[in-house]
């Protein structure tokens, strides 16, 4: 598998299909690693918003106890697809890493697929994407704002794309202002992390 450079961002309208996708897929991490491995496995990102427009890639956050229960599960979810990413976890030029999390990706038919952003359990990066995820799901205002303004950095993106580009630099830079506003907004109103 490869990076993916010089191809445009799609956000596709909302796919019913994607809780069906997440659950099939998070069946087969199930199976296929130790029952204990993780607390839960949670969809996260826009994927996870009925009727958000998004990438059409499903993000998944399996839960640990602890971070060192990581190493183990690195081949096995090799077997059915994904790809760890170690380079993630340093800072690069790029920005900050995030030593706190496991990065893994899947793709199919040539196409990324699903994510797999695996950390402790109520850790910060977990709370955080709950907080996140709960709150658009109540207020679909926020979630088309969210929308509105993912199109419009996916359009000045591809604008701008050449061979050399990085598909998410610039992109996911530009979103931060925004997540940070609605996970301020939560955190005001209580909405809960729970899940």
């Amino acid at each position: 598998m490869t990076s993916r450079t010089g191809k445009p961002i799609v956000i596709a309208d909302y796919d019913p299909a994607w809780p069906a996708r997440f659950l099939a897929e998070r069946q087969l991490i199930l199976r296929t690693c130790p029952s204990a491995a993780f607390v839960r496995i949670e969809h996260v990102g826009s994927t996870s918003v009925q009727g958000l427009a998004a990438k059409p890639i499903i993000d998944m956050m399996p839960g640990l106890r602890s971070l060192d229960g990581a190493r183990p599960l690195i081949p096995l979810l090799a077997s059915i697809g994904y790809e760890y990413v170690p380079e993630f976890e340093h800072d690069t030029a790029a920005g900050p890493g995030m030593p706190f999390r496991r990065y893994f990706r899947k793709d199919e038919d040539g196409e990324r697929a699903f994510h797999l952003h695996m950390v402790e359990a109520g850790s910060e990066f977990w709370v955080d994407h709950l907080l996140f995820r709960n709150y658009l799901r109540v207020h679909p205002e926020a979630a088309a704002e969210y929308a509105g303004l993912k199109r419009e950095i996916a359009a000045r993106y591809n604008a701008t794309l050449s061979d050399h580009s990085e598909i998410n630099t610039g992109y996911t830079d530009h979103k931060t202002d925004f997540i940070e506003s609605i996970k301020a907004r939560a955190r005001a109103e209580g909405s809960g992390a729970a899940g």
